[in-house]
């Protein structure tokens, strides 16, 4: 067991110890103030603050988690063994350069997003508005990294300080805009769509493939899911999460009406062979009262209570939308990842509880990073899938060197090998392939 000292013990601070030692390092700790009982304990033992504390490991602390304000940060960026590190304190006894409780913090608390900010077209937070993406960071995750260099210097400083040796694992998770392309959709739909094939003169191939599939004569190019459970079965022990979109038909969410039998049908089929989460709607993450219809309409089609969630357009709002959630019982949310880069969006690639920086307090709710999205090579780097692959293989290298578990988010419609996702399987299945013998690899 770990003992650390603190000056003084804060929701900060308790979070963030929570954090590294629990949920990252899977080790156990106490927490005191009590400087002679801190002394006279004989095991592994770690000090915070502005002194040094006896002959512990000693990190030397910044203002950051003892302050319950949200102010403009100077993170000042560095280099430390490799690895990008924030937030330097200067001070010879100090085991380490920075303030690694602080730098873990800021990204896991997405404390940027709280401060005055650059939004996109749809009112998010952009990747390259990020000190993670301005300082060259982004495709590692560094509160990972942080926290084994932290748990090798006790190591070494402590022989029978014990943390978990992390194995990599995967999870790939698929959101489903629309669960098909043609069929289903209604007649109002169906004839909208007809009409703007010929006034786009696809008559010649979109209007015939639609018609082929309406009279049950080719599969729909969206209906990819028993192919996507197929390539999953190669694979023992990866897990695989659908998000279907529950919403009513507007003009950022195009789904499939919850009430058509096949659709229905499907899902219960999916919910047989993976776990479910909703899809939260584009509007969902301003408005509660929508998480709730929407996940009223999930759980009566599968019988069970929805506890998962993924706002659609990744569109998340920092503290309100992770309230919102709780508001309505869901216990996991799978937002946390950007739209336009690939990358680790909190700096980590370990599930972690959320920290309302407004109400200064943890609460209960687990946030499950996503590294990558197919979506955005396709959509916002133009990227080749070639090249897609090749950071995708980064980001299973990465993941792999923390020993962390890689959540990636896929698409039905990006396997589908039409309408410009021409190559999108071999991704699909490489990466998988690269992920599995990692994963079997020492």
């Amino acid at each position: 067991m770990l003992l650390i000292h603190v000056p003084r013990l804060t929701n900060r601070l308790g979070y963030t110890l929570n954090v590294v030692f629990r949920y990252i390092l899977k080790t156990e700790f106490e927490i005191t103030t009590d400087i002679d009982l801190f002394k006279a304990f004989e095991g592994p033992k770690l000090s915070y603050g502005e002194q040094s504390v006896g002959d512990s490991l000693f990190v030397r602390c910044t203002d950051l988690l003892f302050q319950t304000t949200i102010e403009e940060q100077n993170t000042h960026c560095f280099c430390y063994e490799g690895c990008s590190a924030l937030y330097p304190v200067h001070n010879s006894n100090s085991d380490f350069p920075f303030d690694i409780f602080a730098a873990a913090f800021f990204c896991l608390s997405r404390y940027e997003e709280y401060l005055p900010h650059f939004t996109d077209v749809h009112g998010r937070f952009p990747a390259t508005a990020s000190v993670a993406y301005k300082e060259g960071f982004l495709m590692n995750a560094v509160v990972d990294r942080w926290a084994l260099m932290l748990a090798q210097k006790l190591k070494s400083r402590y022989a029978d300080f014990v943390y978990s040796q992390r194995s990599f694992d995967l999870e790939n998770t698929v959101d489903i805009d629309a669960a098909y392309c043609y069929k289903n959709k209604g007649l109002l739909r169906t004839l909208t769509g007809i009409g703007r094939d010929l006034l786009a003169n696809k008559h010649n191939g979109e209007v015939k493939k639609r018609l082929r599939v309406l009279m049950h004569k080719e599969n729909d190019p969206f209906d990819t899911f028993d192919y996507i459970i197929d390539v999953h079965r190669r694979y023992s022990g990866m897990r695989l999460k659908f998000f279907p979109l529950m919403a009513d038909y507007n003009v950022y969410d195009k789904p499939i009406s919850y009430q058509n039998k096949e659709f229905r049908e499907l899902l219960q089929h999916l919910c047989d062979n993976a776990k479910m989460g909703l899809h939260g709607s584009y509007a969902s993450s301003d408005d509660a009262s929508l998480i709730g219809v929407e996940s009223d309409r999930l759980a009566s089609l599968l019988h069970r209570k929805t506890v998962r969630n993924r706002f659609h357009f990744l569109r998340l709002f920092l503290p309100s939308s992770y309230n919102a959630l709780l508001d309505n019982g869901i216990q996991h949310d799978y937002t946390m990842g950007y739209a336009d880069e690939p990358g680790f969006r909190s700096g980590t690639c370990t599930a972690y509880p959320f920290f309302d920086l407004e109400s200064d307090c943890e609460k209960q709710l687990l946030i499950h990073p996503f590294a990558v999205m197919d979506s955005t090579f396709f959509y916002y780097k133009k990227t080749t899938p070639e090249a897609a692959e090749t950071i995708y293989k980064q980001i299973v290298d990465e993941v792999k060197h923390v020993g962390g578990s890689l959540s990636l988010l896929w698409h039905n419609q990006s396997l589908c090998e039409d309408f410009g996702w021409e190559g999108w399987r071999a991704v699909f299945e490489n990466v998988l392939d690269y992920a599995d013998r990692a994963r079997k690899s020492k």
